[in-house]
């Protein structure tokens, strides 16, 4: 669920690394937002990431 149905943008993947070097792996999530939005003029809900939603990508219904 965590992937925007506008950009596409999803999951990060990297390494956390310590001060000691040590590295563990890591996820960072897309702050997406359920919004009800207007697609072809009828309302849906979409998932949809917070830079598209203040961008104005999106119009909410």
């Amino acid at each position: 669920m965590a992937k925007c149905d506008i950009c596409n943008k999803g999951v990060h993947f990297g390494n956390m690394v310590s001060h000691s070097h040590r590295r563990s792996n890591h996820i960072w999530n897309s702050n997406i937002k359920t919004v009800k939005c207007k697609v072809n003029g009828a309302a849906k809900r979409l998932h949809v990431c917070t830079s598209c939603l203040r961008s104005g990508k999106v119009e909410r219904a």
